[in-house]
């Protein structure tokens, strides 16, 4: 963290960084994220802040990709892939301390106040206390604190009155409050990381193949549960794990947080500061979302190298890169610009098993065996009724169409259907009539016909279409 405030263009990165990531936006795409540092970097010029009084550069050169590029380079941002296919910038976490140390020095001073001694006493305190095994010292302890809160009751009770405290010593204590809340994210922060360095740590084991994966995963398990409890950043997020897990204490943290606001002495406050108090919660809770969204990521990335985990092939790859990288050790100080380059000559081989160099003969060996002939009655062997509820009778309905229009022209076609005998009159029929009629030529009318079928149950069904009148004599299709 000290090493990137100390470096050259410290002042504008952090200024940049402050810009873009916000605690309500932790993560900017990178399309974005070039786009609006490209933006600040060209008014910062048009506005002439490119050199400083001495004549040195305030501004690097360089596009904002490219200085993206650098920052994440020198440990500023991360980049990562979030909802499969999107590319994120995210703040590191000695970059996230590196901007509340900044923010820290441009706003109120800390200083030694009564709220700050109190926070330490109180500290102090309660490790004396848990430290102390002694149970005639604790219930002593215990006994005086329960005499202390009575004594204050019955004084309020007796008197009806609350000691108002000074508005002085009141934002001392809100300052010391913005001043613990102002290292939670860099804490989070460090336990994302640290969760992500046990994932590439995970996943270097399993490609290296030295030890069985059951091994590993052991360790994995073992290193999440240490994470937790043996770094500062780990037990502040064991700590606000167990806060976010209560909802109570969530409900009881707002409604404090609304007492304060609406006390006259949060008027003496600078408005980002009110907006820091109003959204405690809120910044703890984000904490949290952050680190449970690195331990499901890591899951995720651990479960997929199990499963796909192949050691030949992953030996093979590591080697091909190894040697390419000493490929480029070896000819990057030796070359010149736009000098040729060799081309690698050992890439892996595919493995294809042996071609087919001739295609088969796609004529049978033998003819197809002759297919056989029906008996001149369609209907043998059916069952019987089993032709009743086959398809259209297209013999039956073209004769009864003839006889029906007695010479005529055209026909409609529903009166025709309604003066067919039952055998003919089912709904399939109806179906055969209609292909009939657009066989032959028909025309549709502005009318809605109404029939009834018979099926060969004796069921009637009612159905309606579109009038249609028909030519009686068989024509040609269209």
């Amino acid at each position: 963290m000290l090493d990137l405030l100390h470096r050259r263009y410290a002042p504008l990165v952090v200024s940049l960084l402050s810009l873009v990531f916000t605690p309500e936006r932790s993560t900017v795409p990178v399309a974005e994220a070039h786009t609006e540092i490209g933006d600040a970097l060209d008014q910062l010029r048009a506005q002439g802040y490119e050199l400083n009084a001495d004549g040195t550069r305030a501004i690097p050169l360089g596009s904002a990709r490219e200085l993206c590029r650098q920052w994440s380079d020198v440990g500023w941002l991360k980049r990562q892939i979030v909802d499969g296919d999107i590319e994120v910038y995210q703040l590191s976490a000695h970059a996230v301390g590196a901007l509340e140390v900044a923010g820290r020095a441009g706003g109120t001073r800390a200083r030694v106040s009564e709220s700050r001694v109190r926070t330490l006493l109180d500290a102090v305190e309660q490790l004396a206390q848990d430290s102390d095994p002694d149970v005639l010292v604790r219930m002593s302890r215990l006994d005086a604190q329960i005499r202390r809160l009575q004594d204050e009751l019955a004084r309020i009770q007796r008197t009806g009155e609350v000691d108002e405290v000074d508005d002085e010593v009141l934002l001392e204590e809100a300052e010391n409050v913005l001043h613990l809340v102002r290292e939670l994210p860099a804490d989070f922060a460090r336990v994302a990381e640290s969760i992500r360095a046990m994932q590439r740590d995970v996943v270097t084991a399993l490609r290296q193949d030295e030890r069985p994966s059951g091994d590993v995963l052991r360790e994995y398990l073992e290193r999440g549960e240490q994470v937790m409890n043996a770094t500062p950043e780990g037990r502040a997020f064991a700590g606000a794990l167990r806060l976010i897990g209560d909802p109570e204490r969530i409900d009881e943290l707002s409604l404090q947080l609304d007492t304060v606001l609406r006390h006259r002495f949060t008027g003496r406050l600078p408005g980002q500061q009110r907006t820091e108090l109003r959204d405690v919660g809120r910044r703890i809770e984000q904490g949290v979302a952050e680190v449970i969204k690195a331990q499901r990521q890591a899951s995720h990335v651990i479960t997929t190298q199990v499963r796909n985990h192949d050691p030949l092939r992953d030996r093979q790859v590591d080697e091909l890169l190894r040697e390419v990288m000493v490929s480029f050790q070896r000819w990057m100080p030796t070359t010149r610009r736009g000098e040729g380059v060799a081309p690698v000559r050992r890439l892996p081989v595919a493995e294809i098993a042996h071609l087919r160099q001739s295609t088969n003969d796609l004529t049978p060996p033998q003819p197809p065996v002759p297919l056989h002939v029906l008996d001149d009655d369609p209907d043998a062997g059916l069952e019987d009724g089993a032709r009743e509820w086959g398809g259209p009778h297209y013999a039956e309905l073209t004769e009864h169409l003839s006889s029906f229009a007695a010479g005529a022209d055209s026909a409609d076609l529903a009166e025709v259907f309604r003066g067919a005998p039952e055998p003919i009159r089912r709904p399939v029929d109806l179906l055969g009539l209609l292909e009939i009629a657009h066989r032959n030529g028909m025309a549709e009318t502005d009318q809605i016909a109404f029939v009834e079928a018979v099926r060969p149950d004796g069921s009637r069904r009612r159905f309606a279409f579109g009038g249609v009148t028909v030519r009686t004599k068989e024509g040609t299709d269209d």
